[in-house]
């Protein structure tokens, strides 16, 4: 009997997670509090994926060139993409403490300048990448008949910019207020119509013009607009956690000022961990093409087997913020060492799957005799370290939910740059591993990163950090 009520108790706690009730995340349960976060935000997370997946299946239709050119285009759109989030995870911060402090209005204001900043970093980015849209392909190396294929594609990309970074900036808002199911929806909302506009504008199907590659982005900038447009009508609606009205419509330079500081560290945060990646990249293509194709692949299925974990991770941004704007530290302290267990649960699981079906699940994507070892090596060898990633990750969320972007971007230069890529190239080239080498620096490095932020966590001087 006791089973079957934890039972019907979950299943319901899902049924409201998805709903979308206001709810009051200092108070209560940490498990159920944790259940209505995380689940929205997996969900969101899956439809990013979907998104990516269905738009190179037919993009890739069209040929080399216009795979190649959408390729170059996301590499452009990296710094786009650090920016956002670098803003992001300083508005989620900012929100979560106003809310927990009881002052919507303040997280209005904080909504507010956070939406400013991201429409003026857009319009210099839109107003370039449409003039520059051919001479930003031939500096990334595009031969010509890539740069005739994609220059469209780019300038549209890059042209609707604003709509990357509003729907970032905006569910970072939702997220920081609990409302994650809003954050949810609307990206649910922008991807569900670019997946349905995508074959439409490329191929010209019905009364929609033929438009090749470039229809892509014009589907892509049409889905992320009605996306923003469902997050305005959001933001602007009676009852909401976070609701912005006229009197919210001015510039706080003081919480600007916070903004940008934040911001700043949460971006170079990333941009830590991203050249980290292009630098094992480069030293595992020391092992030839079919040891990077197995590690590509490898790190699909990796990501995707993991989004519950980032749900998860990303739920205990909101609870740390929140409950530090409620003055109760020790039950945001709490909150991330449950959060920190329940991901390890659910990562051991994975790793006993990675550990049996490596190969099964590789098949999946590729035939190749050559590549196959090498990307089920990955799955295994990095999973060893999955019961210290799943704390890892959700340290490095507590910090920023708690305003402390600084810490977990120290650790990642140290254990990232002075760690993992010695110890890479160290194992791969002089110790003769090649790529099962590289593996083997990203499980023990990855797992630093968790012990080192455990360890600077326990101190608690995130508790101080005021935001």
């Amino acid at each position: 009997m006791d089973n079957l009520s934890k039972r019907n108790g979950f299943w319901a706690a899902v049924r409201e997670s998805v709903a979308g009730a206001e709810q009051n995340f200092t108070e209560g349960s940490l498990g159920r509090a944790i259940t209505l976060l995380a689940i929205p935000m997996v969900l969101e997370m899956s439809m990013e994926s979907l998104f990516a997946i269905v738009d190179v299946f037919w993009v890739s239709r069209l040929g080399k060139d216009a795979v190649a050119a959408v390729g170059l285009t996301e590499s452009l759109m990296t710094i786009l993409y650090t920016v956002a989030l670098g803003i992001s995870m300083a508005t989620t911060a900012i929100v979560a403490r106003r809310i927990g402090e009881k002052d919507p209005d303040s997280a209005a204001v904080t909504a507010v300048q956070s939406i400013g900043l991201g429409v003026v970093v857009s319009a210099v980015v839109g107003v370039a990448g449409v003039l520059l849209s051919r001479r930003l392909l031939a500096w990334m190396g595009a031969a010509p008949a890539v740069v005739e294929t994609g220059a469209g594609y780019t300038a549209w990309i890059l042209g609707s910019s604003v709509t990357v970074l509003l729907l970032f900036l905006i569910n970072a808002v939702f997220r920081g207020a609990g409302d994650a199911v809003a954050a949810m929806r609307a990206l649910w909302l922008g991807n569900g119509v670019n997946i349905l506009l995508d074959p439409c504008f490329i191929f010209g199907w019905g009364p929609f013009p033929e438009m090749g590659v470039t229809g892509a982005a014009v589907a892509t900038a049409i889905g992320r607009g009605v996306g923003v447009c469902y997050q305005v009508w959001v933001l602007t609606r009676r009852g909401r956690r976070v609701r912005v009205g006229k009197a919210h419509l001015r510039l706080a330079r003081d919480v600007l000022r916070r903004l940008l500081r934040l911001s700043l560290t949460g971006m170079l945060q990333f941009l830590v961990a991203t050249a980290s990646w292009i630098g094992l990249v480069r030293i595992i293509a020391l092992s030839g093409s079919a040891a990077l194709a197995g590690y590509t692949i490898a790190l699909r299925i990796i990501v995707f087997a993991i989004l519950p974990a980032w749900g998860m991770s990303n739920a205990v941004a909101t609870l740390v913020g929140q409950n530090l704007g409620a003055a109760k530290p020790h039950r945001a302290e709490k909150a991330v060492w449950v959060t920190g267990f329940y991901n390890m649960i659910f990562l051991a699981g994975v790793t006993v799957v990675f550990l049996v079906f490596a190969e099964p699940l590789v098949r999946l994507f590729t035939r190749d005799p050559a590549v196959i070892p090498y990307a089920a090596d990955c799955l295994r060898l990095v999973s060893y370290g999955y019961v210290f990633y799943a704390y890892g990750m959700v340290m490095v969320q507590a910090f920023n939910g708690a305003g402390d972007t600084t810490t977990p971007t120290i650790i990642n230069l140290f254990c990232y740059w002075l760690w993992q890529i010695p110890l890479a190239y160290a194992l791969a080239v002089p110790a003769g591993l090649g790529a099962q080498g590289v593996f083997w620096a990203i499980t023990v490095a990855e797992s630093t990163i968790a012990v080192v932020g455990m360890l600077a966590f326990r101190r608690g001087r995130w508790k101080a950090v005021r935001v």
